[in-house]
């Protein structure tokens, strides 16, 4: 190290001995210590050991992890983080990604350099990361810098040169040459978790003064025993319904199924069938018989998150008082910690201070570290395609799991092919089982992606389960005469009623319509992602009050009510729709079978708004073509395979459309930049997450986290998952638009904190009057 640098650590009390040691972060505010370079590669490499040997490759993660901050032992490295933490924090700002990249595509498949390549920014596709192997080689600086780090760092940990290097899976040569790339492509992300997740453990350890705070593995059979005491409590609590016997049958089978070897399971139940509880047993029972690590329950919709979470809580979590850790994780936040919302131009002084903050706030990104977690499928699927540390973090908790994709019917088709690529490769190279829940089960197994997997039925023939359970009737109001304002006329004048609408501008306009017909004191609630996840709680908590009591009721919501949130209205409006979401509204009616039949509406208003994508038209279309008045009900199981068959049919070889086949080459390619960019799950850009004050008493723990995350001090995932419930969600144009007109300030990646008007029955309502001081962009 230089003299001057050894100058300025003396002038900070430090020997010369100590200035002479490589250190990878400064001083804890907790403890005072310095984060030593050796004791953080060991550190990072022993977790990521532990994580890679879930799927037989810890030897490879470790290796990775070893040498993922050897950059950090040049002396001009070292001298900045002196300086910076003199100057009170900040930014080293001296790359330090490149000689860990060096020896990984030395000892490894050159291809692997990029783990260590993207540890920071993201992982590279192999042109980049080739550019910058080849800079390194022939830039003298580069080459110099990249020396000295080795040079330095192996008098420490003399293990950066293996001998033997680590071997590679066996499965990634036992395939055919087209598969390769793919099998090559899902090693590469969940190895990448492993080091992430290790290096954010172990820095966030450091700064806190403690130990990496990792689970120790669940007793899945202590939980199963748990789960099934407290489900016959719940259900001796319950008021008997007429359809009890037929859901304690579907729960029986599923038990039975989940002695079955892993693999690709298939839950076909109608609406109302238990679902829930089925799958939740399932996926307990066949964890503990073939000693997988943790459930992983997915939903396409956060309603359902909240709904299940609260569930399963009362299902799995330890009793209150008895210190041990909560079982249940429920993370829906889609914080992209990674993104900048805030578009103004800063200093190099903010800049360098506002990417400081960025860094340590990456530490709060979720790892799903609990033995049952329950999320969304955007969350699932755009972290296993994303090249984002941020997000990919949490991947390696997949393998050796119990994966439960509740609604399947609602993943996109345009991205069905990497989507179903990738359950099959975690499921066939990383030990996970998979169970496909729906009441409308899509035909996955006419695609390519699932040819020759064996398909593993709970309910043999799910035909006289939808007989047994068919509870509605339905009635088609399709005429050109009707329109938003007809069809809320008629809602207005049923004492309970539920109206579904396809947008949340149509759920706002019509929920205003609803509430000026109705002239008597019933109530006239809104459900929709604009609404913070406590609000929408409670609205749900309240509608089912009223209906347990009798009161008259009126519900206008988006469609995140129709897929397993637990309402049972006796009437039910559905704007029309593909048909899966029809029979999936319908589970909302009658769900109890109380009454002779419910009956569901589906109305086609001619001022309506329909989501405008390909995807969209096409189940549409295939809809027109097999339901309706004069053709099947939309519960014939025939006619739905049917129509998903036609479905896939018109959007095969479309220019732009497809079921993301593209996706699936540029995996085979390894170009991680470009499948992230188009693996998009909400096609119109996602939605970005705000954080809403709605009450005076929550603004002190809200402000708090926020100033946290907003600190260069590092936070654990726990300061996210306290944001959850004051979070709601809104486009990204329109978050964008409400930072510019002063009505959100950004707070770390795209979250940002909401300062405009908030509508106590429609959140972050867009079509609120001007006048009454409601954001309208």
């Amino acid at each position: 190290m230089s003299g001057g640098s050894s100058g300025r650590a003396e002038a900070r009390g430090q020997s010369s001995q100590e200035a002479a040691q490589l250190y990878a972060h400064s001083r804890s505010d907790v403890t005072g210590l310095w984060h030593t370079l050796e004791e953080h590669l060991r550190g990072s490499a022993a977790l990521a050991r532990s994580f890679g040997d879930v799927f037989g490759c810890g030897a490879l993660a470790e290796y990775l992890a070893l040498v993922h901050d050897v950059g950090k032992g040049t002396c001009a490295w070292q001298a900045k983080l002196l300086q910076v933490d003199k100057q009170g924090g900040g930014r080293v700002g001296v790359p330090h990604k490149h000689a860990g990249t060096w020896l990984a595509a030395r000892y490894l498949p050159q291809r692997f350099g990029a783990v260590v390549h993207g540890h920071h920014g993201g992982l590279p596709n192999m042109s980049r990361l080739r550019d910058e192997l080849t800079r390194m080689r022939k830039d003298p600086r580069e080459a110099s810098a990249v020396a000295e780090a080795i040079r330095r760092v192996e008098q420490v940990v003399p293990e950066i040169h293996p001998s033997p290097p680590p071997a590679l899976p066996p499965w990634l040569e036992e395939c055919p040459v087209p598969e390769r790339g793919l099998r090559l492509d899902l090693l590469m992300r969940m190895v990448f978790s492993c080091v992430v997740d290790a290096d954010y453990l172990d820095t966030n350890a450091h700064f806190n003064g403690e130990k990496p705070q990792v689970r120790p593995t669940a007793d899945m059979g202590a939980l199963l025993a748990r789960y099934e005491r407290r489900r016959e409590r719940l259900l001796a609590e319950r008021e008997p319904s007429p359809v009890d016997a037929i859901r304690q049958d579907v729960y029986e089978r599923a038990c039975a199924a989940a002695a079955g070897a892993p693999g690709m399971y298939v839950l076909h139940v109608p609406t109302g069938g238990a679902k829930t509880i089925a799958s939740g047993g399932f996926a307990l029972r066949h964890a503990a018989q073939h000693g997988l690590g943790r459930v992983i329950t997915a939903v396409p919709y956060i309603s359902i998150t909240q709904q299940n979470a609260d569930v399963y809580r009362e299902l799995l979590d330890p009793s209150p008082g008895t210190g041990e850790a909560p079982v249940v994780l429920e993370h829906h936040s889609s914080v992209d910690v990674d993104r900048r919302e805030d578009k103004r131009p800063l200093s190099p002084e903010q800049q360098a201070e506002a990417e400081a903050r960025e860094r340590m706030a990456r530490l709060a990104a979720e790892n799903w570290d609990a033995p049952f977690v329950i999320t969304t499928t955007v969350q699932l699927f755009e972290s296993l395609f994303s090249c984002k540390p941020s997000a990919m973090r949490k991947l390696h908790r997949l393998a050796r799991s119990v994966i439960v994709l509740d609604e399947v019917q609602a993943l996109p088709d345009r991205l069905l092919t990497p989507i179903l690529s990738g359950l099959r490769g975690l499921v066939e190279q990383f030990g996970a089982s998979v169970l496909l829940v729906s009441a409308t089960q899509p035909s996955f197994w006419s695609l390519e992606r699932f040819e020759g997997l064996e398909r593993r039925s709970v309910i043999a023939d799910p035909h006289w389960l939808f007989d047994e359970l068919r509870r509605v009737e339905y009635r088609w109001l399709l005429g050109e005469e009707v329109t938003l304002e007809s069809v809320a006329a008629e809602v207005a004048s049923h004492r309970q009623v539920l109206a579904i609408m396809n947008t949340t501008t149509d759920a706002a306009a019509f929920h205003r319509l609803v509430e000026e017909r109705s002239e008597d004191d019933a109530d006239v609630l809104h459900l929709s992602t604009r609404m913070t996840a406590d609000h929408r709680r409670e609205v749900i908590d309240e509608i089912r009050r009223t209906l347990k009591e009798g009161r008259p009721v009126r519900v206008v919501s988006t469609q995140l009510v129709e897929a397993g949130v637990d309402l049972d209205f006796p009437e039910v409006y559905r704007a029309w729709a593909p048909v899966e979401s029809m029979q999936q509204a319908a589970g909302r009616c009658n769900r109890d079978g109380r009454l002779p039949a419910g009956r569901v509406t589906i109305f086609r208003p001619t001022d309506g708004r329909q989501p405008r994508d390909m995807v969209y038209r096409a189940a549409l279309d295939a809809t027109d073509m097999y339901f309706g008045p004069d053709q099947a009900a939309p519960d014939d199981l025939d006619a739905l395979d049917r129509y998903y068959l036609q479905r896939y049919a018109f959007q095969r070889g479309v220019p732009g459309s497809g079921l993301g086949e593209e996706i699936e080459d540029l995996r085979r390619k390894l170009d991680f930049p470009e499948v992230d960019r188009r693996f998009q799950m909400i096609e119109e850009g996602r939605s970005c997450a705000v954080v809403v004050i709605r009450r005076e008493e929550d603004r002190e723990e809200i402000e708090d986290a926020v100033s946290r995350l907003r600190s260069a001090y590092p936070c654990g995932p726990e300061v996210l998952r306290s944001l959850q419930p004051h979070t709601a969600s809104l486009p990204r144009h329109e978050t964008e638009a409400a930072v510019r007109h002063g009505l959100a300030d950004p707070v770390i990646g795209d979250l940002v904190l909401w300062r405009g008007a908030y509508h106590e029955r429609r959140g972050l309502d867009p079509m609120e009057p001007e006048d009454s001081g409601q954001y309208n962009l």
